[in-house]
C-alpha cells in the first residue's frame, strides 16, 4: 500500500515553470527561456521556441504526387517537401482549411477530399509546434498565390515510386515530409 505522501509525489509535476520570459520574438516565432523546478526541487532553466503549429498537405493523383521545392535558408540549399506552412496571424484556424488554403497557396492545387492522417511532433526537445498531416485527393488546377517569402518556391509533380526513392536516396531531407509519408504508407492510404 502506497501512503499519502508518495501519491503526492507522483502528482507533482515533473518539472514546473517558476518564471517565463520572452528572450526574441517576431511574427513566426518567440524564443523563451523559463526558470524551473525540477521534481526533486532543484532549479534550472529552459531555453525553447514557441511556434504556432503547421500542416503538411500530401496531394495525390492517380499515383502522381505534387511536391514544392524552395531555398531553405538556414541550410542554404533549394530542398524538395510536401506543400506545408501556417498562419501565423490565425493560431485557431481550422486544420482543414489551412491544408486546403497553403495547398492552393503554394500549388495552384484545389483538393476535392482532405483527409487527416495524423498529428506528429518535428522536434519536441526544443519547439512547442507540432503538425497534422493531411492527404489531399480529387485535385483540380486553381490559381497559386504565393507569399513574399515564397518567390523562389517551384511545383512539380513526380510519380508516388519517383518519391519513395527520392526518399532513399537522400534527395528528399526534410524531417516532415519524410514522417508524413511513412505515415500514409503505414495507414495504407498511398
Amino acid at each position: 500500500m502506497t501512503s499519502s505522501l508518495e501519491d503526492a509525489d507522483e502528482r507533482r509535476p515533473d518539472i514546473e515553470t517558476v518564471d517565463s520570459k520572452i528572450v526574441y520574438e517576431n511574427k513566426w516565432m518567440k524564443v523563451r527561456e523559463d526558470r524551473i523546478r525540477r521534481r526533486d526541487g532543484s532549479l534550472g532553466i529552459y531555453g525553447f521556441v514557441d511556434k504556432p503549429d503547421f500542416v503538411i498537405i500530401v496531394p495525390v493523383q492517380d499515383g502522381i504526387v505534387h511536391l514544392v521545392q524552395q531555398y531553405r535558408y538556414p541550410i542554404g540549399r533549394r530542398q524538395w517537401e510536401f506543400p506545408q506552412g501556417s498562419w501565423e496571424g490565425e493560431h485557431d484556424a481550422d486544420p482543414r482549411d489551412l491544408a486546403r488554403g497553403e495547398l492552393e497557396e503554394e500549388t495552384g492545387l484545389f483538393a476535392g477530399n482532405i483527409q487527416e492522417a495524423g498529428q506528429l511532433y518535428p522536434s519536441y526537445g526544443t519547439v512547442t509546434q507540432s503538425y497534422r498531416i493531411f492527404l489531399a485527393t480529387g485535385l483540380t488546377l486553381g490559381r497559386r498565390q504565393l507569399e513574399q517569402e515564397e518567390q523562389d518556391l517551384i511545383t512539380k509533380a513526380f510519380p508516388l515510386a519517383e518519391v519513395e526513392a527520392m526518399i532513399l536516396n537522400g534527395t528528399i531531407q526534410d524531417a516532415g515530409t519524410v514522417a508524413s509519408f511513412g505515415m500514409l504508407r503505414l495507414k495504407g492510404l498511398i
